[in-house]
Parts: C-alpha cells; sequence; structure tokens
C-alpha cells in the first residue's frame, strides 16, 4: 500500500515496500559491487544522521542556494504546466526527486492554478522502474497517462534518464500503454532530459539523506521484493526527531512566495540541451584518460552526484573547481570527516566531481 513516510499526506505517495534489511559495510558492499557478485540495489549501508558541524555547513547552504533552487522549481512548475493542458501527475523518482515532487505539486496548485497528483516510485540502473508502480498509477489511481511527469531532482551523466526512456519503451510494447519518457529536472548536467537550467548550483535537498527525503532510503530490489511488491525501501522512524522533510518545503514556499512578489516571471521554456550534453561528453572523456577509468560509473559529475558519492559510497577523491565556492563547503566537509582526499581543477566545467574508488585500489 502506498504510504507518505513523513511527509503530510497531501504531500506525496510513496509506492515502495518499506522492508527491514540487515545494514552492510561500505567498504564491503563497494567490494561487492565491483567484483558483479551483488546489484548495488540489492544492499544498504547504515544511514547515520549528520554531525552537527555538518549541519551548520547545511544551513549556510540552504541559505545561499534557496533562491536559485526557487527560480528552478517555479521555471519547471510553468514548463510542466505549459506541457500539460488537462491532469498532471508527478511521478518523482525517489528518493532524489521526492523533495522536488513536493515542492512542484505545491507550487503548481498555489501558483498556476492546477491540482495534481504526485507519487514517488524507484527506478534503478540495469534493472528499471518499477512497473507495479506504474501499474497502480494506471489502474487502481487510474490516472491519463497522457498526464505523467517523470520528475527528478538534477541529471549528472544522464544515466537514470537513459534507463527510464529504455524502461519506458518496453512498458509501452509489453503493455501497449504509452508514456512521455523525458525526465524533468531542475538542471540537467548531462543535457538529456527538460530542465530549466544545465548549471551546476547547489540544490540544498541534495546535500542531506533521509532526513530530507520523509526519512525513506534510497530504493531496494532484492529477494524481500516479490512479483507483485513495489520495490522496497527502509522508513528510518529513528531519525523523526532530526527529520526537515517538511521543514524544507515550507521553507521553499515561503521563498517562492518573496521571489513572486519581487516579480519574477516563471519561464515556459527549457534550456536547449545540446551544450549541456557535448560539454558532458567532453568531460567524461577527459577524465577517463587523465586517471584511467575503465568504467564510466565510478565518474560522478556536479554537486549532487559528488555529494552522494562521499554520503554512500567509498570516494578515490573529489576534484574541486574553486575550494573557495560556498556552494562546494559541504563536500570539503564530508571529504575532512571521512579522510578522503581533494584536489583543485580550475578548468572544471562543474562545480565538483567525485570519482569512486576501485576495488583493486581499495
Amino acid at each position: 500500500m502506498p504510504f507518505f513516510g513523513s511527509y503530510r499526506p497531501e504531500d506525496v505517495q510513496f509506492l515502495l515496500k518499506p522492508i527491514d534489511i540487515d545494514p552492510i559495510d561500505v567498504a564491503e558492499k563497494e567490494r561487492l559491487i565491483q567484483s558483479g557478485r551483488r546489484h548495488y540495489s540489492e544492499m544498504l549501508s547504515r544511514e547515520s544522521l549528520p554531525s552537527a558541524r555538518y549541519l551548520e555547513v547545511f544551513h549556510r547552504a540552504l541559505a545561499m542556494g534557496l533562491r536559485p533552487m526557487v527560480q528552478g522549481v517555479l521555471d519547471l512548475a510553468s514548463i510542466i504546466a505549459a506541457r500539460r493542458p488537462s491532469e498532471i501527475t508527478l511521478v518523482s523518482l525517489a528518493r532524489a526527486g521526492t523533495p522536488v515532487g513536493v515542492a512542484l505539486k505545491h507550487v503548481l496548485r498555489e501558483v498556476f492554478g492546477r491540482d495534481s497528483a504526485h507519487y514517488s516510485i524507484s527506478i534503478i540502473r540495469d534493472r528499471g522502474i518499477d512497473r507495479n508502480a506504474l501499474r497502480f498509477i494506471l489502474d487502481q489511481a487510474r490516472r491519463d497517462p497522457a498526464g505523467l511527469v517523470f520528475v527528478d531532482g538534477w541529471t549528472g551523466k544522464g544515466v537514470i534518464a537513459r534507463e527510464l526512456r529504455s524502461a519506458l519503451d518496453n512498458f509501452e510494447r509489453d503493455q501497449g500503454v504509452r508514456l512521455d519518457a523525458d525526465l524533468y529536472a531542475l538542471t540537467d548536467l548531462a543535457g538529456v532530459g527538460v530542465a530549466p537550467s544545465d548549471v551546476d548550483y547547489l540544490i540544498p535537498s541534495s546535500i542531506l539523506n533521509a532526513t530530507m527525503s520523509g526519512l525513506v532510503s534510497r530504493s531496494i530490489l532484492n529477494a524481500h521484493i516479490g512479483p507483485d511488491d513495489f520495490h522496497g525501501c527502509v522508513y528510518y522512524r529513528e531519525f523523526a526527531d532530526a527529520d526537515l522533510s517538511v521543514w524544507f518545503i515550507e521553507q521553499v514556499l515561503s521563498a517562492v512566495r518573496v521571489r513572486l512578489a519581487e516579480g519574477y516571471a516563471p519561464q515556459t521554456r527549457p534550456v536547449d540541451p545540446a551544450l549541456a550534453r557535448a560539454r558532458s561528453a567532453a568531460l567524461l572523456s577527459a577524465i577517463r584518460e587523465s586517471f584511467g577509468i575503465q568504467d564510466a560509473n565510478f565518474i560522478k559529475p556536479g554537486i549532487g552526484e559528488a555529494t552522494r558519492v562521499l554520503l554512500r559510497r567509498v570516494p578515490e577523491r573529489v576534484i574541486i573547481r574553486d575550494p573557495e565556492a560556498p556552494q562546494v563547503a559541504h563536500l570539503l566537509e564530508l571529504a575532512r570527516e571521512k579522510g578522503v582526499r581533494w584536489q583543485v581543477d580550475r578548468a572544471l566545467p562543474y562545480q565538483a566531481v567525485s570519482l569512486i574508488k576501485g576495488v583493486n585500489d581499495a
């Protein structure tokens, strides 16, 4: 059954199955992934609450990054409203897309007078989208297929956008239902989706884990998940006292009202993805050559992806364009806390890139 995590019932319905799972050490998880013995979606490392120092960095990041995020939410809502003249069903990709989907739902109603439903579902690299969740939206919730909009926070290399397109092509072939395979995001670094920006800016919700995403873990697909189940997740009830999920949405909506009162007019035209696509390809090629990386999955470009590596993978290093830039302060704090080396590359087209440590180097 759907649940709403720590959000309000009207904010979102998670189409995920809460399960218990024994957490695995991050280094062991990395060895299992890289050896091919286990898929990353089968395992979950233990999440911990951010340190007091890191929370201080987060709140500084929020004060700095809220305004560009709010403008992005307004523009993305405007784009969606223009492209969906009838029913709107936001389908956010758990969990980075969830806070963005919640914010969009409120902005669509408050600013554009458009009601929408919001579901958050799982998509997993190399495993595809949760078809049971899609069937729930279409069959049980009886939402119009033409109204579905797939939402994420940002794109990095474009892997999830390509996974979405492939999964929905297969869904159409098998189920006979055509869905818009475009991925709508606040910023599209890879040039693979629909977004108002292709700039690598700090999205405050990207730098926290469960306490920014309804106390829900990333999605899980292992032996606990039956053929008729939604993909799984862990619900971190024990983090309730530290949860910022609803508080953050209220911060976003308050800043939306301020921005509109200043006279901001939301844009309806997305950024042309061609430049970002070329920039992304050039960066990946240069990084692979410079560091001798064979597997592109070891390269995580952009602030959001770089942060994820430091929070839940085994980093080899973090590359920073400008260590004095306030947008990367949280990355430097995480690197300090975890003993991860970092270096400066002033020519980097993004604020940061994280590299995952190869198992042979561990």
